[in-house]
C-alpha cells in the first residue's frame, strides 16, 4: 500500500510518477523499495488518468457509533439498521477492491 501512496504523494505534487521519483519517495519514507513492485506499479498506472479516477471514486464516510441498544418494540427498525450497515460495508469492500484494481 505504501508504493501506491508514494505514487499518490508524487501526483498530489505534480512530479511524473516514474520509477526513479517512486523510488526516492519510498526510501525518504525509510522504506526499502522492492525494484520489481516499483517498476509493475508505474507500469499499471501509466495508463491511468489518476484524477478522473479519484472523482469518480466513491465517498468514504466513516461508519456511525454504536448506538444503545433499542427498546424490544424497535427490533425491526434494528434489523433494518442491521442490513444497511452490511450493505454500507460490502459498498466499502466493492469500492476499495476497484481502488486496488487501478494501482495493480
Amino acid at each position: 500500500m505504501e508504493y501506491v501512496y508514494a505514487a499518490m504523494l508524487l501526483h498530489r505534487a505534480g512530479k511524473p510518477i516514474d520509477e526513479e521519483n517512486l523510488t526516492r519517495v519510498l526510501k525518504a519514507a525509510g522504506i526499502n523499495a522492492d525494484p520489481v513492485r516499483v517498476k509493475a506499479l508505474v507500469a499499471a498506472i501509466a495508463e491511468v488518468d489518476i484524477e478522473e479516477a479519484i472523482k469518480s471514486a466513491p465517498t468514504f464516510m466513516p461508519a456511525p457509533a454504536a448506538a444503545a441498544p433499542a427498546p424490544a418494540e424497535e427490533k425491526p427498525a434494528e434489523e433494518e439498521k442491521k442490513e444497511e450497515e452490511k450493505k454500507e460495508e460490502e459498498e466499502m469492500e466493492e469500492a476499495l477492491e476497484g481502488l486496488g484494481a487501478l494501482f495493480g
